[in-house]
This record gives C-alpha cells, sequence and structure tokens, in this order.
C-alpha cells in the first residue's frame, strides 16, 4: 500500500499512464491508417471524441463505484446494482421500438438517461420508511427487484422488435465508444466533472458511512441527507455514461477493488485514483477490443464482461474463504 505523503507520485505515474495510453488509443484502429490520412480524412477527430468518451465514462463508472460499495457496505456492489442500467436500458429501447426523434440524435441518449433517473427515484420511494429514512438493505433488495421487472420488459419488447430495431438495440445494449455529436460529448463532461467535484468535496462524509449508519449519526454526519447526495451523483453519473456509451458493465467492481489494495480504503485518496484508473482502463479495453478480431470490433461491453466476469467470481470466492475462515 503507498503511504499517504507518497499520494503526489501514485497521481503522477496514473497520469502519465493516462496519457500514454491515450496515444496508444489515438493510433490504433480496427484497421491500420497512417497518421497523415488520418488528419486528411478527420478520422483523428473521431478518435479523440472516442477517447474522450473512454475517459470519461471509465472514471463516473469507478467513482459510482466506489459510492454504491461504501453506501452499501458491500464489495460486490457497483453502478448497475440498483438498477440504472435496466431503467436506461428501457428508456433507450422504447425509444428505438416508437421511432421516436422528438429532438433528433439526442432521443435516444435522452431517454435513456430519463429511464435511469425514473428508476432511481422509484427505487429510492419504494425503500423510503414512514419515518424518511431509506435502510441500506431495503434500497438494495428494491434496487434488485425494479432492476429485474425492468429487465424483464426490457426482454420482452427486444423479442417482439423488428429486425432493424433489434439490431438497432443490440448494439446499443451491448456499449459502444462511438460518439456521433460533440454536444452530447459536451453535456456528458459537464455531468461527469460536477459530480466528481462533489463526491470529492464529501469524500470524508463517505468515509464516516463506512463506520456503519449508528456511529455516523453519533459523529454528527446527517446520514439520510448525505446517502440521498450520494446516490443522487452517482446515479447522474450512470446515467450519463449509459446515455452516451449503452451499457458497460464490471468497470465500477474492477477498478475500484484493485486501486483499493494499492491506497487504502481512504476516499479522499480512493476517489481521484479510481477516477484516473478508470479513465486508464476503460482506454485500454477500448484498444482491445478494436484489435482482438481486426477488422471486426468487439463491443466494449462484452470486452469488460470477460474482463470482469472472472474478477467478480475471484471476490467472491475470496469472501468466501473469509466467512468461513
Amino acid at each position: 500500500m503507498i503511504p499517504p505523503n507518497r499520494d503526489w507520485l501514485l497521481y503522477i505515474v496514473l497520469t502519465m499512464t493516462l496519457a500514454g495510453a491515450c496515444i496508444v488509443a489515438l493510433l490504433t484502429g480496427a484497421v491500420h491508417i497512417p497518421f497523415d490520412q488520418m488528419l486528411q480524412s478527420g478520422i483523428i477527430r473521431l478518435r479523440i471524441a472516442r477517447i474522450l468518451l473512454a475517459v470519461l465514462s471509465g472514471a463516473a463508472l469507478s467513482v459510482a463505484g466506489v459510492i454504491f460499495q461504501a453506501l452499501l457496505r458491500n464489495p460486490l456492489a457497483e453502478p448497475y446494482v440498483l438498477g440504472v442500467s435496466s431503467g436506461a436500458g428501457l428508456g433507450a429501447v422504447i425509444s428505438i421500438l416508437l421511432g421516436l426523434a422528438f429532438v433528433g440524435i439526442w432521443t435516444i441518449p435522452l431517454m435513456a438517461f430519463a429511464g435511469a433517473i425514473v428508476t432511481i427515484i422509484t427505487v429510492y420511494a419504494l425503500a423510503r420508511e414512514a419515518d424518511g429514512s431509506v435502510p441500506v438493505h431495503t434500497l438494495l433488495l428494491s434496487g434488485v427487484i425494479i432492476g429485474a421487472v425492468m429487465g424483464s420488459i426490457l426482454r420482452f419488447i427486444i423479442s417482439i422488435s423488428s429486425a432493424g430495431d433489434l439490431h438497432n438495440e443490440t448494439w446499443w445494449l451491448l456499449g459502444s465508444l462511438q460518439i456521433f455529436d460533440w454536444n452530447l460529448l459536451r453535456a456528458v463532461a459537464v455531468v461527469v466533472i460536477a459530480c466528481l467535484a462533489v463526491t470529492l468535496a464529501f469524500a470524508r462524509d463517505l468515509n464516516v458511512m463506512t463506520l456503519g449508519e449508528e456511529p455516523a449519526v453519533h459523529l454528527g454526519l446527517p446520514v439520510e441527507r448525505t446517502k440521498k447526495l450520494f446516490f443522487i451523483i452517482a446515479s447522474f453519473m450512470t446515467g450519463a455514461t449509459v446515455a452516451a456509451c449503452g451499457l458497460i458493465g464490471f468497470v465500477g467492481l474492477i477498478v475500484p477493488h484493485s486501486v483499493r489494495l494499492v491506497v487504502g480504503p481512504d476516499h479522499r485518496r480512493l476517489i481521484p485514483a479510481s477516477a484516473l484508473a478508470g479513465a486508464i482502463f476503460m482506454v485500454l479495453v477500448d484498444c482491445l477490443a478494436r484489435v482482438v478480431l481486426s477488422p471486426r470490433e468487439i463491443p466494449i461491453g462484452v470486452m469488460t464482461a470477460f474482463l470482469g466476469g472472472p474478477f467478480f467470481l475471484y471476490l467472491l470466492r475470496r469472501r468466501k474463504r473469509r466467512y468461513w475462515g
């Protein structure tokens, strides 16, 4: 574990690694194209947008994972644990099925974002007790149930979709970093950067929340207000990411655990380190997705699942060993 007085070295290494990963991504594609041709054809602009989206989505999903693991006090929690992914997917698929285009090419992202936000509001409302408190176990159970219901509706809609709609729906649900509008990228950047800033500002409160709700109350922390704030922040980051690039799982599970082994549990260190590490992870995985089956491209959501599945099983086995001694 890196001691706190060496944080500057850690952040320098992560930043330089991210810069190197971005350079590699800029020069990597499913088909090799000389750099001068990329400049002339405008491909380099598309790759830069893709890299920026990878950085934003990786940082957002990683920090959202940190938040959910802290609030739920569950090391296996990740950004989609409360049904946010199912809600966003349902919103996008309904948009495709009905052929909605009320704001042009922005319709699907907006419907996905709206689906994610409606889902988290529904989950929170169902879990809320009469006295206004929201027990963590009730919130988790409500999220699992709502996610399952929306997932079933999502699969039903896909089963009755036409061939053309089915292709678009599947492409979106598997995840993609191909950005089609710089304005969408700017909107995602504003949401993610603002949420990251707020999370960093209240990182100390997350440290207190990990002690448990009763100790946090005794320490003077407004627990319910803090939970609500962080759930909103994590949901906004997840919703913005899903709206821009579809469903990309396991990032919020792999990265926080890996970074926690290096920097420890202090969220004042864990949050910025996870944001940088998540950005690096997403950029490198996207590079891998483009070259493994070149000239075909593997959806980014599939690649993160390939990497995240074994990691999830490892964590599960590790927890089982610890529980049974």
